[in-house]
């Protein structure tokens, strides 16, 4: 009995101690000059799809619940919006090159459809950021005419890889 209690008393002073320790918050002050919509046309439905499915781990800004500053669950949250910025960064995605625009537009467009985006984690916390029908179609739509439009201004061979090369880094 007696070593349960001192457990659990180094379990609550270990808790209390990490309280202290919280990882930097993905907040971006003023406008985002390499956001999407400064090289591509984003209708203002498909920018609220956006912000409410999408930003919060794949741009500069997150907004965050208030079980964010509670350790350790902000550091698990902190992992999670830096690997979702490392894959696909809407506030970045001027930087790009071509060739990854085109190749991260269509990722978006696959795993929306597939439902593997917004995960499953994120929607059940996160209602509202589950996509319907309709805007999985509107932002398909999107991503296609977007596509399309970068097809008609490069030429393909700076948008797709051939085989055998070796994917870009940028």
């Amino acid at each position: 009995m007696r070593l349960l209690r001192r457990l659990l008393l180094v379990l609550l002073i270990v808790f209390i101690v990490i309280q202290f320790f919280r990882p930097k918050k993905n907040i971006t002050e003023g406008p985002q000059p390499n956001n999407i919509a400064s090289v591509y046309p984003v209708p203002d439905h498909v920018k609220g799809i956006l912000a409410k499915a999408c930003n919060d781990c794949h741009s500069n800004n997150t907004r965050y619940p208030w079980y964010n500053n509670i350790q350790p669950v902000a550091w698990w949250l902190a992992d999670h919006v830096e690997e979702g910025k490392r894959e696909l960064n809407f506030d970045e995605f001027a930087t790009y090159r071509p060739r990854k625009q085109y190749k991260k537009l269509e990722e978006t467009n696959e795993m929306v459809k597939e439902g593997e985006m917004p995960l499953n984690s994120y929607t059940w916390i996160h209602k509202d950021a589950k996509l319907t029908d309709d805007e999985k179609r509107t932002l398909a739509e999107w991503v296609e005419a977007t596509r399309s439009a970068m097809e008609a201004k490069f030429p393909m061979d700076s948008l797709v890889r051939k085989s055998g090369t070796p994917p870009s880094t940028k």
